[in-house]
């Protein structure tokens, strides 16, 4: 399959270029987009990853930076990493106590087992090479610590299945006449492994003890995983 926003796929130059052209409406359409229940979804995934205060935690592909500031309201020390600089200019802008970063997901400039978490919110599917980030992310985490991964997921039962195809198929690309990020977003969560081959990815990137919470009607998944 060619790559484009069509297609939900996209090269790892053409998805920083998208997220630094979009980093100033980021956060309204997300608000837009999950009627301002992501920052539910992101305090849950915090929950399963199972961390303490003063503990150590990476937030991967931060983008604006929710979810890492999350964390930090937990008393954790954070890392927010992302390749759009675009959008650490809007998360430095809204919490200076975190450290942010510019790292590539796939490749990030963390020793082995220098956190005690690490976490990604709906940034996973951006990842080109999803198993490899994944395993990046246990790589720098301690044995013992969590892997979470928050992303939207396909519903596969009505009514939230019909409505999801409503909003995702029909009025989120509508929003593509003024950027093809809107295009690339429903392609890119169709094109996304539904729950249990995601658990695989984890399971295949060395964690145990993995397990999964459907939520939001069947809409979100959250996974984690545990380094052995």
């Amino acid at each position: 399959m060619s790559a484009g926003p069509a297609s939900g796929r996209l090269e790892d130059r053409q998805v920083r270029a998208m997220f630094d052209r979009i980093a100033g409406v980021y956060d309204l359409m997300n608000g837009v987009m999950t009627a301002g229940l992501h920052h539910r979804w992101r305090s849950r995934a915090v929950d399963l990853a199972s961390v303490s205060a003063g503990d150590r935690v990476l937030d991967v592909a931060t983008g604006t930076g929710d979810l890492a500031i999350e964390l930090r309201r937990r008393g954790c020390e954070v890392v927010g990493s992302d390749f759009s600089e675009e959008m650490l200019v809007r998360a430095r802008a809204k919490e200076p106590s975190v450290t942010w970063e510019w790292a590539d997901a796939q490749a990030l400039p963390y020793a082995d087992d220098a956190f005690a978490a690490a976490t990604v919110g709906f940034g996973a599917r951006n990842f080109g090479d999803l198993g490899k980030g994944v395993a990046e992310m246990a790589r720098v985490v301690k044995p013992g610590g969590r892997v979470v991964v928050l992303e939207i997921t396909t519903p596969t039962k009505p009514p939230l299945s019909t409505f999801f195809s409503l909003w995702f198929d029909r009025l989120v690309p509508l929003l593509g006449r003024f950027d093809d990020a809107y295009t690339y977003l429903p392609a890119s969560v169709k094109r996304f492994p539904d729950a249990r081959a995601l658990g695989g990815v984890l399971h295949d990137a060395g964690l145990r003890d993995v397990g999964w919470v459907i939520t939001a009607g069947g809409i979100i998944a959250i996974h984690h995983g545990t380094v052995r």
